[in-house]
């Protein structure tokens, strides 16, 4: 059998024999939540609009693990089913804006031009405003509800992928392969997204991790307002909300609420820093 050697005293070790803490962490988290919200689309352990009068502010038991809020519902089955509305909307936010921010990024990072310089300018425009007050406004436009969220944070978020895929696509297009490939006769499309784009997903992946972080935090922050996911559906920044009223009588309502908004956020991080540690020792 092979062993691999241990170092001799006072020799320092392999960077590649010490466990990857990111990985693993960020690994377990993001299971259990993935597990949680899974688990939240087909089954909560009670009707998470059902209230009961005679169950108002239970602290953690069995019968309620983590306790109930103000109408007597369920804690766990509202907070399952809330990170469930705003995994969806995180998700569908990171597809429209990672995908429609892609093909922007490379077609104006490669051809450059006219084109790239209107594109761009329409972003900075975007981007100059913050994103949570240009959003509040285009849904008084647009009115509340969660196709109007995704649909409105996707287009915000369409500059920051644009941006970032233009930036690596201009730098790839000046390397030998490209080169290669043209005198080969490959057409501009083919070199694009399948010689150049290939090549940009190690700067993607801890993009799409930080997008999908703030669009978390952006539903959950418009949700807080009240102008994100409409009542009865649960949803993470209303519960917030709400339960700031009664924190020294149900503390465990804003805690375990929070908690979950925080593991959301940061167990794909961790896991993303992970990925990159691996890819990096090799």
């Amino acid at each position: 059998m092979n062993h691999r050697k241990r170092p001799k005293a006072g020799q320092p070790l392999d960077h590649r024999d010490s466990p990857n803490y990111f990985l693993i962490i960020g690994g377990g988290i993001s299971a259990l939540m993935a597990a949680l919200i899974l688990v939240g689309y087909v089954w909560t352990p009670y009707n998470t609009t059902e209230m009961s009068g005679g169950a108002k502010f239970l602290s953690p038991c069995l019968a309620h693990p983590l306790g109930t809020d103000n109408f007597g519902r369920d804690l766990l089955s509202r907070i399952m089913e809330g990170a469930g509305s705003t995994f969806l909307i995180a998700l569908c936010v990171v597809l429209i804006g990672g995908v429609a921010g892609t093909i922007i990024g490379c077609l104006t990072g490669y051809f450059g031009g006219a084109a790239d310089a209107v594109l761009m300018r329409v972003c900075d425009a975007i981007t100059a405003f913050p994103s949570i007050l240009l959003a509040l406004v285009l849904i008084a436009v647009v009115g509340m509800g969660k196709q109007q969220i995704i649909l409105i944070l996707g287009i915000l978020f369409i500059p920051s992928f644009a941006r970032v895929v233009r930036g690596e696509v201009a730098k790839q297009r000046t390397q030998n392969y490209v080169a290669s490939a043209r005198l080969m006769g490959a057409s501009h499309l083919r070199i694009l997204f399948l010689h150049i784009l290939p090549n940009t997903v190690p700067v993607l992946l801890p993009i799409l991790t930080i997008g999908f972080n703030n669009a978390v935090l952006a539903e959950a922050s418009m949700s807080y307002l009240g102008v994100g996911v409409l009542p009865p559906d649960a949803s993470l920044g209303r519960m917030l909300s709400e339960s700031q009223t009664y924190l020294s009588k149900a503390p465990w309502y804003a805690l375990f609420t929070g908690l979950a908004i925080v593991l959301m956020i940061l167990g794909p991080s961790l896991l993303t820093e992970g990925l990159q540690q691996r890819r990096r020792r090799g």
